[in-house]
C-alpha cells in the first residue's frame, strides 16, 4: 500500500529535476556573449556578439555594444547584416595612444544595430572585425544594451571577476592570451582579417547537454512512477 505514494514521490522529484535542469540550460544561454571567447594579444580577430531573445512577449529590436576606451582599437569594421543597420561612432581619446601606424587620437567606442528583430526563441550574431588587440591586458570587456520592442532595456554591464560567481547581467568579455599561445581560437593572421564564420560557443553546447540530461531524468521518473502505479494496482 505504501509503494504507490513512494512511486508518485519519485516521479514528482524526477519531473521537478527535469524542469530545473532545463531552466538552468535556458539561463546559461540567455546572456549576450562574444564568440569566440578567446583571442591572441596583438592580433586581428573577427568576433560575433551573440544575442538571444529571452522574452516570450517581446522581440529584440536594438543592440548597442560599447568598446573599451581604455584599450582603444585602431581598426574596427562591421559585417553587413540583412535587415539591420549598423551605426559606428568614434570618440576622442582622453590620451593619445601610440600604434604601429602612428599616434591614435580617436577610436570607435560604440556600435549600434537597429532595424531588425530577434523573435522569441531565436538569436542573432553581429560580426565585428577588430585589431590589433592590446598586449597590456588579459581581457576586453564590452558593455552592451539590449532593447526590446516594449521599450525595456537590459544592460549587460557587470564585469566578470576571476574566481567569483557570474553576475546577473555579465558583460560580454574577450579573454586575451599571450602572443604565440596555442590555446587561442578564432584568430586571424597579423593583417586585417577576411570575414569568416564564427566559432560555436561552448555555452550553447553546455546548455544543450544540460537540457538533454534533464529530459532523460524526467523520462526515467515517469517510467518509475508508471511501474509503481501498475505494481500497486496488480497488488490491489
Amino acid at each position: 500500500m505504501s509503494f504507490l505514494p513512494r512511486a508518485r514521490r519519485v516521479g514528482a522529484i524526477a519531473s521537478l529535476a527535469t524542469v530545473s535542469v532545463i531552466g538552468l540550460a535556458t539561463a546559461a544561454s540567455a546572456h549576450v556573449t562574444v564568440n569566440p571567447k578567446t583571442a591572441e594579444q596583438g592580433s586581428y580577430a573577427k568576433v560575433a556578439f551573440r544575442v538571444p531573445n529571452e522574452r516570450d512577449d517581446a522581440s529584440t529590436t536594438e543592440l548597442v555594444v560599447n568598446l573599451p576606451a581604455d584599450h582603444p582599437l585602431s581598426s574596427v569594421s562591421v559585417r553587413p547584416l540583412p535587415g539591420w543597420t549598423a551605426k559606428v561612432e568614434k570618440s576622442k581619446l582622453p590620451k593619445p595612444v601610440k600604434t604601429d601606424g602612428g599616434e591614435l587620437t580617436e577610436a570607435v567606442t560604440k556600435i549600434t544595430w537597429t532595424g531588425g528583430k530577434i523573435e522569441s526563441g531565436q538569436f542573432q550574431e553581429f560580426d565585428v572585425s577588430m585589431g590589433p588587440l592590446p598586449t597590456d591586458t588579459d581581457q576586453l570587456v564590452f558593455k552592451a544594451d539590449q532593447t526590446y520592442s516594449d521599450g525595456e532595456v537590459v544592460k549587460w554591464e557587470e564585469a566578470p571577476a576571476e574566481g567569483a560567481a557570474e553576475p546577473e547581467h555579465p558583460s560580454p568579455a574577450l579573454k586575451l592570451l599571450p602572443k604565440g599561445s596555442g590555446d587561442a581560437t578564432g584568430l586571424t593572421a597579423q593583417v586585417k582579417p577576411v570575414a569568416a564564420k564564427s566559432s560555436v560557443s561552448s555555452d550553447d553546447g553546455t546548455a544543450r547537454l544540460l537540457g538533454g540530461i534533464g529530459i532523460a531524468v524526467g523520462v526515467i521518473g515517469i517510467a518509475v512512477g508508471a511501474y509503481g502505479l501498475n505494481r500497486a494496482r496488480s497488488r490491489a
